[in-house]
C-alpha cells in the first residue's frame, strides 16, 4: 500500500500553527504512519474561542458566504484525487468508497450555498387574533453563535462537512475537533476553506485530547451550540454536561431490514451484499439485522451468501477493494468477540467468522435478539439473518433495540411499505433501497438512543440558527 506521509499544522484562527507537540496518523490497514498533525489542548480551543468571537462582531452577509461555500465546491472538484487518496490512507476506506465519499462533499457544500441565500423567517398573521389588529408581525434568523463541532472517523470528509458548511451557510464560525484516528481530511477541508476566502476566525480546527478539548467546548459560555456525530453514550454524555447549550446529537443504530414474503428477493440480496460491508460496515446506517419472511428465508440465502462471498478484502489503496480494515485493533477484537460469543449461543456463522489479516464480512444465522450482534451496534463487516413468520414479528424485531436511526424494507406492497413507514420507530424508513440510502437534502437523523437531530443542510441550518419575532404597531 503506498501512502504519503504528511505533516500538517493546526488552523487556529485563520493560521497554521505548530504547537511542539505532533500526533501520529497511521494507517488501519499497514499501520504505516500517513500524517502528523501537531496537537492541541485547552489553550489553543479557548484561542479558537476567542478568534471566533472576534469574527461575530464582523457579521458575513448571505451572498458572502454562499460564494464561499461555492468556491469551496469548485477546490473539492478540482483535488478530488487527493482528497480520495486522503481519505483512504487515514481511514483505511477502500477507495471506490472514499471517492463516493469525496463527491458527497461537494453536494454538502452545494445544498449549504442554496441554504445561505434564501435563510429567512416567516410573516405571522397578526389580524387572525382580535389583539393582532393593526399589527405588523414577521421573524428573522438569526445566527446561533460560536458552534462546537465534534466529528467521527469514518466519514473523515463528508461529516466534517455536515459539520461546517451548515454553520457558515447560518452565519456561525466554529471550532472543530475532528476524530483523532483521521484528522488529514478535516485539515485539508480547512484548507480549501481558507483558500475560498473564509476571513480569520471564522474556522478553527483542533486536534488533540477529547477531554481536554471537549472541556473547553462544553464549558465556554461563549459556544452556545455542540454538533456531534459518534457514540450513543458519548452523545447523551455531552447533553447532560451542556444543558444550555443547543447540543445536536447523530448517533449509532443497529439497522434492521424486512423482506417480506412478496418482495425481489434477487434485488434485495444484492442491494444487502453491497450495503452491509461497505466500509468493513463502519457506518452508522449499516446493514446489520437482515429480517427474512419464512416462505422466502431459503431463497434469499441462496442469493445472499455468494454475493458476500465474492466480495474482494484487501488493500483499501486497491481500485478494486471492496472491504478493507476496521480502524484500530480495538475494534477488531471486540467485533471477534462478538462473533464467537454468538457462534458459542448456538447461531450459526454462515459466511466469513475469521480474521485473516482483515475481518472477513460475517453473515450469522439464527441470533437471538439478546446477542450483542443483534442489539449493539456492532460497527464492523456482520450482518445477522433471521427468518419471521410475519411482518408483525419482523417490525417487533426491527423495533426491539434502543437505536432508531433509519431501518428499511422490501416488499411488493404498498400497504405493507406504508404500515413499515407508520410502525417502525426509526428517523427513517427506505423502502425498495438498503437503509445505508443518504442524501443531502434529506431530514437525516434519528429517535429514541439515535440522536435528537436532523441533518442535510436545509434542516441543520435552521437548528443553528434562532428565530427573532419583530411586532410593528401600525
Amino acid at each position: 500500500m503506498a501512502t504519503t506521509v504528511a505533516e500538517r499544522k493546526l488552523f487556529i484562527a485563520g493560521e497554521w500553527v505548530e504547537t511542539g507537540d505532533w500526533v501520529e496518523i497511521r494507517s488501519p490497514y499497514s499501520g504505516e504512519i500517513v500524517g502528523r498533525v501537531a496537537k492541541a489542548g485547552a489553550a489553543e480551543t479557548k484561542r479558537a474561542i476567542d478568534a471566533a468571537e472576534q469574527a461575530l462582531r464582523e457579521p458575513l452577509p448571505a451572498h458572502k458566504r454562499a460564494e464561499i461555500l461555492v468556491r469551496v465546491v469548485s477546490g473539492l472538484a478540482r483535488r478530488h484525487d487527493e482528497i480520495a487518496r486522503q481519505i483512504s490512507d487515514e481511514a483505511g476506506k477502500p477507495m471506490k468508497a472514499a471517492r463516493v465519499e469525496a463527491k458527497r462533499a461537494m453536494s454538502t457544500y452545494t445544498f449549504a450555498a442554496v441554504e445561505a441565500r434564501k435563510l429567512a423567517g416567516e410573516m405571522v398573521p397578526m389580524d387572525a387574533a382580535q389583539a393582532g389588529e393593526g399589527k405588523l408581525a414577521f421573524t428573522l434568523r438569526r445566527p446561533i453563535g460560536i458552534v462546537g463541532a465534534i466529528s467521527p472517523f469514518n466519514f473523515p470528509l463528508n461529516l466534517v462537512a455536515h459539520k461546517l458548511a451548515p454553520a457558515l451557510a447560518a452565519g456561525c464560525p466554529v471550532v472543530l475537533k475532528p476524530a483523532g484516528q483521521t484528522p488529514l481530511s478535516a485539515l485539508l477541508l480547512a484548507e480549501l476553506e481558507e483558500e475560498a476566502g473564509l476571513p480569520q476566525g471564522w474556522l478553527s480546527v483542533v486536534v488533540g485530547p477529547s477531554s481536554e478539548i471537549g472541556d473547553v467546548l462544553v464549558e465556554d459560555e461563549r459556544v452556545k451550540a455542540i454538533t456531534f456525530t459518534g457514540s450513543s453514550p458519548v452523545g447523551w454524555g455531552l447533553k447532560q454536561r451542556a444543558p444550555h447549550k443547543q447540543v445536536s446529537l447523530e448517533l449509532g443504530n443497529a439497522t434492521p431490514v424486512i423482506v417480506t414474503a412478496d418482495a425481489d428477493v434477487e434485488a434485495a440480496a444484492a442491494a444487502m451484499a453491497a450495503n452491509a460491508f461497505s466500509f468493513a460496515g463502519q457506518s452508522c446506517i449499516s446493514v446489520q439485522r437482515v429480517y427474512v419472511e419464512r416462505g422466502v428465508y431459503d431463497a434469499f440465502v441462496a442469493a445472499f451468501l455468494p454475493r458476500v462471498e465474492a466480495l474482494k478484502l484487501g488493500d483499501p489503496a486497491d481500485e478494486e477493494t471492496d472491504v478493507g480494515p476496521v480502524i484500530d485493533a480495538d475494534a477488531r477484537e471486540r467485533i471477534l468477540e462478538w462473533i464467537e460469543e454468538a457462534r458459542a449461543a448456538g447461531a450459526e456463522i454462515l459466511s466469513g467468522g475469521e480474521e485473516d489479516g482483515l475481518i472477513r464480512p460475517t453473515v450469522v444465522g439464527g441470533a437471538g435478539p439478546e446477542l450483542k450482534v443483534s442489539c449493539e451496534e456492532v460497527f464492523g463487516p456482520v450482518v445477522t439473518l433471521n427468518a419471521v413468520g410475519s411482518l408483525d414479528e419482523a417490525i417487533e424485531l426491527a423495533n426491539s433495540t434502543r437505536y432508531g436511526l433509519q431501518a428499511g424494507i422490501f416488499t411488493s406492497r404498498i400497504d405493507s411499505a406504508l404500515r413499515a413507514a407508520q410502525e417502525l420507530e426509526f428517523g427513517g424508513v427506505i423502502v425498495n433501497e438498503a437503509p445505508t440510502f443518504r442524501s443531502d437534502q434529506m431530514p437525516y437523523g434519528g429517535v429514541k438512543d439515535s440522536g435528537n437531530t436532523r441533518e442535510g443542510p436545509a434542516y441543520a441550518v435552521r437548528e443553528l440558527t434562532e428565530e427573532r419575532l419583530v411586532v410593528i404597531d401600525l
